[in-house]
């Protein structure tokens, strides 16, 4: 690689959402810009979380020199706990951005030995060969920070997660002013969040939620009121308890998560609450319904967070009924849908009343839309341009907002996860590509790759069949009758019928296959699988699960 140009390669985050992570190279030298997971999809049977493949990373150990996070989001750091096993360098990032990492990286058992380091808003920090600057945007979790790598190819820009919100809770503003000073000093690369890159306008300042939660706490002032929002919200969590406290309500804090985010923050001075207005959840029976505020995780549907378990009745101490309201401070994260939607089914059953994102503008995006992204665009006048962070369309959307915005489609590219791109002072070119595929965790079998996670879908899907029999090879007989057991596969008169027909199929294939002398019990259990998988595929289109066991007697 040629002294005046850098090197990007995404590991994770483009074409999805989640698992975002990229590294930044420079003679010889990689800094990486976050480390994030990505939950499963429904048809992912047994896995919980979904990493990068972090192999080209860790087969270059000696040359990374930092973790850069850009956010505390679980999306941008969930993977550390994962990554620093391999690879212990120093990780940078903000002070409640570090303090959510560290706390998930000490349950995890690997923080003892790792170093932290903690940046202010517009502090320059030499990391590696690079002269980085941390500079604050607006995001929904407080202290998220773009990123300005000065290399030898010029200024690349990483906006991490973020909008323009121009009345954040905190005061703390989207430095607009210092992105336009970089842009002056001239841009060579931005690598740009895509996620709300479809939607026109512009994204709803978090204050705008305060007002719809202020009307709705009003008018229902007898009412017992349970919110659910992410436990890193801490703006929202905020604005939750300010209007709260005005109808004199007590707060209590339901899930492990909420509870340690809401006591880093205030820590921190970014979450203020006097610990009188707090009670715990052991003592909310003391208090009439509508002298209580319940704040708890779960509003994505997580069958393990509070919401969940208040919704099934399996909370302790709290039984949501006719006298709750629950409202759902969120949007679902795309392939949550399903698992929001049975939580507030239960909820209903429960005979809560519940109000969700689709009826009342009880959530704002943290991302920014088409009006925010020109803005930043125009700020920063980027020479060249990669969308990141977003599905695939949202990616193609943002490339063409870009080109709107007078960039040439030459210095535009729209790449994927193991995607290398290098940059230099007269472009940017693909560089070649890495393994990135899916790492998939199993908590109770440790690291999954495909194959199982393919067989489990069949299984889910077709259900599994052995077949079994006995033979005699000197006399070329079956001595033990071929026997098929099914699992996961109705019961019924058809299924009968097939059963009967796979039977017959794979008992001709074993005599034939035994009168021209099989040669052994793999031969013979390969023959009757493929007689059984050619039937049902081709007859009955079903594919299960098949497993043989014919032996040798």
């Amino acid at each position: 690689m040629a002294k005046d140009t850098v090197r990007v390669t995404f590991l994770g985050g483009l074409g999805e959402i989640g698992r975002n992570c990229c590294a930044i190279e420079q003679d010889g030298r990689i800094v990486v810009v976050d480390a994030g997971l990505m939950f499963p999809e429904p048809t992912m049977y047994g896995v919980d979380l979904i990493l990068p493949d972090f192999r080209w990373l860790i087969e270059r150990r000696d040359r990374v020199d930092a973790i850069v996070l850009t956010h505390g989001h679980e999306d941008h750091t969930g993977a550390l706990r994962y990554l620093v096993k391999d690879i212990n360098v120093p990780i940078y990032g903000s002070a409640l951005t570090l303090g959510f990492a560290r706390h998930r990286l000490t349950e995890a058992k690997v923080a003892k030995d790792l170093t932290f380091i903690e940046v202010s808003d517009g502090e320059k920090r030499k990391i590696g060969p690079f002269d980085v600057e941390f500079i604050p945007v607006t995001h929904s979790v407080p202290s998220a920070m773009a990123l300005a790598f000065r290399t030898n190819a010029g200024i690349v820009v990483h906006s991490g997660d973020f909008k323009l919100d121009l009345t954040p809770i905190d005061g703390r503003r989207t430095d607009i002013s210092r992105l336009a000073a970089l842009g002056d000093e001239g841009v060579a690369l931005l690598l740009a969040d895509s996620t709300n890159a479809e939607e026109p306008g512009f994204t709803a300042s978090e204050r705008s939620v305060g007002g719809a939660l202020r009307r709705l706490f009003l008018e229902r002032p007898e009412r017992r009121m349970v919110v659910a929002c992410f436990a890193s919200h801490i703006h929202r969590v905020q604005q939750i308890i300010n209007v709260a406290l005005e109808q004199h309500r007590k707060i209590v804090l339901m899930g492990r998560s909420m509870e340690a985010n809401v006591k880093l923050a205030r820590k921190l001075n970014l979450l203020h609450v006097d610990a009188a207005d707090l009670i715990d959840i052991e003592n909310i029976d003391r208090y009439a319904p509508g002298e209580v505020c319940v704040i708890c995780t779960g509003s994505q549907g997580e069958p393990l967070a509070a919401l969940s378990k208040l919704s099934r009745g399996d909370a302790r101490f709290l039984k949501v009924g006719a006298d709750d309201t629950v409202i759902l401070s969120s949007h679902p994260i795309p392939g949550n849908e399903w698992t929001v939607g049975r939580v507030i089914d239960d909820l209903h059953r429960a005979a809560a009343e519940v109000i969700h994102s689709g009826h009342e503008p009880v959530h704002a995006s943290g991302h920014a839309r088409q009006g925010e992204l020109r803005t930043f665009h125009q700020l920063l006048r980027p020479r060249n341009f990669v969308p990141v962070h977003g599905e695939y369309r949202h990616m193609v959307h943002h490339a063409e907002l870009a080109h709107s915005m007078g960039l040439s489609p030459k210095h535009v590219l729209i790449c994927e996860d193991g995607d290398q791109i290098e940059v230099n002072k007269t472009g940017i070119k693909r560089a070649g590509q890495v393994p990135a595929g899916f790492h998939y965790i199993d908590g109770s079998a440790g690291d999954l790759d495909e194959r199982p996670l393919e067989e489990r879908r069949m299984l889910a899907e077709f259900g599994v069949l052995q077949i079994s029999a006995g033979v005699d090879k000197d006399h070329a007989k079956i001595i033990q009758p071929v026997r098929l057991t099914a699992r996961g596969w109705f019961e019924g008169e058809q299924d009968r019928t097939v059963l009967d027909a796979v039977t017959n199929e794979v008992r001709a294939a074993l005599e034939v296959a035994l009168r021209e002398g099989a040669p052994d019990e793999d031969a013979l259990n390969k023959i009757a699988q493929r007689a059984a998988g050619r039937l049902l595929g081709q007859k009955y289109r079903r594919q299960p699960i098949l497993l043989a066991a014919v032996v040798v007697l």
